[in-house]
């Protein structure tokens, strides 16, 4: 076994006691509240997208993101989706996304008829750089008819999607200067990023706009769900329109005016958002406590770092991940199989979009820093519950 990994198991081994075993990913957060919230719901009998209940939650949802407007559906990918789909982005054009980053920001690109262009991220923020962007963007772009344009593809450069990586906040003030240099709109996949700020100030609708994800991985869970959020009032009153299938409103007519979907989040899963979201600061506490017991876990040692927040972020430390300082595939497939045997079932960072079968061929920048990420990033057990086994066990130990 390398000493990389021997030194790996040992520091997961010394932090977290065997006898609560398996420690999985991301476990939800669910209690009693959370019942009671969906039985409340149930026994309404309004449990589809009709009634008060998503209209509580998109109003939560506003407040904590200090958005315009919050409009919820039934996950991430078809936020963005649909968000394309409305702000008229789709087929002969691009929009600019990380390489680094999960498949549905990418597969929502590709639904809306667009094809994702692929660029490198940032080593300490693991967003999308900023200087390398701007960079690439100037050797092969140029302006048509007032567009944009891949002088290689001959398509429109449309936007630019993003990714709060982890929910580590990336730079959106330097990525907005560049998108607004090239008359790109921005838009904030902060699918993983509730609770993380940017300069004190919440991520996701800082651009044109954003959305979040709900799925059961997440800080808090809807089982599945998402949201779209913006300051554009014109913007939300369309998608909520559009992911209503386009139907107008009238007491018994069914009357549609354009292609839409039925995309709009059920009241169930917006009564469990309600009661989530009351557990948010304390959630919020005990992962970034977490994240401080694994930092120092970490600290001392030889072939591991800690990935932290950067310094113009509060991280909502969403999966804590630690990186092997010489990148060497090898070591953390191993690592990884180690894990797993001990019943730590950690993970790699996504595979890179550019390495996908589907997304092979796709336009992408120079992507050293990704390609780098993809060799030495773990992602170890991140449920804030894990906070209470590790005190216990210390509580534990320190009696004996």
């Amino acid at each position: 076994m390398h000493p990389a990994v021997e030194e790996l198991i040992g520091i997961m081994s010394g932090l977290l006691p065997s006898i609560n075993l398996p420690y999985h990913l991301h476990e939800p957060t669910l209690d009693k509240t959370d019942e009671d919230a969906v039985v409340s719901c149930i026994r309404e009998k309004y449990v589809s997208s009709v009634g008060s209940w998503v209209n509580k939650f998109e109003s939560e949802l506003a407040h904590i993101f200090q958005a315009r407007h919050a409009v919820c559906v039934f996950n991430g990918t078809v936020a963005l989706h649909a968000l394309l789909h409305t702000l008229g982005i789709g087929r002969d054009d691009e929009v600019l996304c990380p390489a680094l980053t999960f498949v549905g920001t990418a597969n929502a690109i590709s639904h809306s008829g667009a094809t994702p262009h692929f660029v490198d991220c940032n080593a300490e923020t693991l967003g999308v750089d900023a200087d390398a962007l701007r960079l690439y963007l100037n050797s092969i772009a140029i302006y048509r008819n007032g567009k944009l344009i891949n002088k290689n593809t001959q398509r429109r450069i449309a936007a630019l999607v993003v990714v709060h990586v982890l929910g580590h906040a990336a730079d959106v003030d330097a990525l907005q200067t560049v998108t607004d240099e090239y008359g790109l709109l921005l838009i904030e996949d902060a699918a993983e990023a509730l609770g993380t700020l940017y300069k004190g100030k919440p991520v996701g609708a800082r651009g044109k706009a954003g959305m979040v994800s709900f799925n059961g991985n997440k800080v808090i869970t809807t089982g599945s769900g998402g949201a779209l959020l913006t300051n554009d009032d014109h913007l939300a009153q369309h998608f909520r329109y559009v992911t209503s299938t386009a139907k107008l409103t009238h007491p018994w007519g069914f009357y549609h005016t354009e292609v839409g979907f039925n995309y709009r989040m059920p009241s169930l899963n917006a009564a469990l958002g309600l009661s989530q979201l009351k557990k948010l600061p304390y959630l919020l506490e005990k992962k970034r406590n977490l994240a401080a017991i694994y930092a120092q876990a970490f600290n001392h040692s030889d072939y591991w770092g800690f990935i932290a927040e950067p310094s113009f972020s509060t991280s909502n430390y969403w999966l804590n991940a630690i990186k092997l300082k010489t990148p060497m595939r090898e070591i953390v497939e191993s690592g990884l199989e180690q894990l797993s045997q001990q019943q730590f079932y950690c993970r790699p960072l996504w595979t890179a979009m550019h390495h996908l079968p589907m997304y092979i061929h796709c336009p992408r920048g120079p992507l050293p820093i990704t390609e780098s990420l993809e060799q030495q990033v773990i992602n170890l057990p991140s449920s804030p519950n894990l906070l209470n086994v590790i005190i216990k066990a210390n509580e534990h130990y320190a009696c004996h």
